[in-house]
């Protein structure tokens, strides 16, 4: 195990001009972490599946500069609205489609890591006039493996009945390469969002993903992927638990304008674990450079 210094989610922010907040979009609170000005185009950070905002607590400084940064707690996740039914694509759809009106914003760039992913890779498909650029990392709805659909659903479900510090631990590191990433103040953020009284019943419905029939149904076809017109990177990772670098590849050659950006030593968070280098080729092509 590498050494590194402590860090903390304070520490990633607090040279940072940020606010957190809640927005009422449509029916659903949606919790958020913005930084940036209204100035700026928009750009929406969209976390995984029992994730929260927090995965980009690393990533706000840098973009802020150029765009009007906002992350999200999708519904069912973090400290948003909770619905008690299973949460398929188009309901995450809808909160988006809702959270641009409530921002009162036409379109905007979309960076979303593996569930957030999913959501945007769709959301670009079907709303074409409301999207510039496009984020896929290490992005789901493509495979469906059961050995980590199964792994995925056992880790979450059992540190939701039993929010213990090692149930969120080992949540926690299976996004990491390097179970040193996982800090006690990382733990404990996510291990308060699990304490919450509604959350059994949150994950639940949030793990409809990782049942098969359900994920089926929602999944994209390479047709999908065909269809999506707006510039694309997609970033994969060397250790990435979902899948290999392979199908990275293949998803970032199904689009008409997409490219691949393979971040090295990183697992599912190359935001979080590789900071540096995923922000270099994140802003470069939400830049255009």
């Amino acid at each position: 195990m590498s050494q590194r210094p402590y860090t903390s989610v304070w520490a990633d922010l607090n040279q940072v001009e940020f606010s957190q907040g809640f927005l009422q979009a449509g029916p659903y609170r949606t919790r958020y972490l913005h930084a940036g000005s209204g100035d700026k185009p928009l750009l929406l950070m969209l976390h995984g599946v029992t994730g929260h905002a927090e995965a980009y607590v690393r990533n706000l400084a840098a973009h802020a500069e150029h765009f009007d940064v906002y992350a999200i707690d999708f519904i069912g996740h973090g400290y948003s609205s909770k619905p008690e039914h299973p949460l398929e694509i188009p309901h995450y759809l809808d909160q988006v489609l809702e959270v641009l009106k409530a921002l009162g914003r036409e379109k905007a760039s979309f960076t979303g890591e593996s569930l957030g992913g999913w959501v945007t890779a769709r959301f670009a498909q079907l709303y074409p006039e409301k999207v510039d650029r496009i984020v896929l990392n290490t992005m789901g709805g493509t495979m469906a493996n059961p050995k980590v659909m199964e792994r995925l659903y056992t880790l979450s479900m059992e540190a939701a009945k039993d929010p213990s510090w090692e149930r969120v631990k080992a949540r926690l590191e299976w996004l990491m390469a390097d179970p040193a990433m996982v800090t006690d103040d990382l733990i404990r953020t996510r291990q308060m969002i699990f304490q919450q009284p509604d959350w059994p019943m949150a994950c639940e419905m949030n793990m409809a993903l990782q049942d098969l029939e359900i994920r089926r149904r929602n999944m994209l076809s390479d047709d999908d992927l065909r269809a999506i017109q707006a510039p694309a990177l997609v970033v994969w990772t060397t250790k990435d638990p979902s899948g290999p670098v392979d199908e990275g590849r293949r998803i970032a050659d199904l689009i008409p304008n997409g490219r691949l950006a393979v971040i090295e030593n990183a697992g599912h968070w190359p935001q979080y674990e590789q900071t540096a280098a995923f922000d270099q080729v994140h802003l470069d092509f939400l830049l255009e450079k």
